[in-house]
């Protein structure tokens, strides 16, 4: 299986209808499902999330792009160092599911898509947003969730030399509600390169003589 799936995948009967009627309610919008973003081969952190957000990347056809929690990712990366050169970003689920909240099996149907994404890619580090995210990662590497429990700042090992990182969701209800504040996400981040994985420190000028 491909990394990404095709722009009429009908895997899905309900998100493929709801895709139809977002594209009628928002001709302008991407209405299709969203691959995964970013450095490709050359990413160091994987960030997975849980799903297109309606008016987010379902929108913009970009993962963690048009949102308010897009905006604080990105704040996130750029103050821990992170140039968007060596980082990936995608979703579990690829299409936008009604209310946020896609079903098990719309879940498993998007299962082979982001184990061809996690085998395409090198990235030591892989950040789970959300647990719906953490537990779709473990089932990609082969690995038991119930074994490798959810938690916010929880750290497992995914086998092959690569570290799960999990956090609650970056999403605006979470910020709203203080279940997960802008201290406790970049804490994540410190954690990261408190395991040596972080990015690579930026080279210093040289001085003119």
């Amino acid at each position: 299986m491909t990394a990404a799936p095709p722009g009429d995948c009908n895997l899905c009967p309900r998100l493929a209808a709801f895709r139809a009627a977002n594209r009628r309610a928002f001709p302008d919008y991407h209405n299709a499902p969203v691959p995964g973003r970013g450095a490709g081969l050359a990413a160091r952190l994987l960030i997975v999330g849980l799903a297109p957000g309606l008016r987010g990347a379902n929108r913009t056809g970009r993962p963690f792009e048009g949102d308010r929690s897009g905006d604080l990712l990105r704040t996130t990366l750029d103050a821990a160092g992170w140039p968007a050169g060596l980082v990936q970003v995608t979703n579990a689920v690829k299409c936008v599911p009604p209310e946020n909240k896609p079903t098990r099996s719309e879940i498993a149907a998007c299962a082979g898509y982001l184990a061809a994404e996690l085998a395409g890619l090198p990235a030591p580090a892989v950040l789970a947003l959300g647990r719906i995210a953490h537990d779709a990662i473990l089932r990609a590497a082969g690995l038991r969730p119930a074994a490798h429990p959810f938690a916010h700042g929880a750290v497992h090992a995914l086998g092959a030399g690569r570290t799960l990182f999990a956090s609650y969701h970056c999403s605006h209800y979470n910020v709203a509600t203080g279940r997960l504040t802008p201290a406790m996400f970049a804490g994540i981040f410190a954690t990261i390169a408190g395991r040596g994985l972080g990015p690579p420190p930026t080279p210093r000028p040289t001085a003119g003589r």
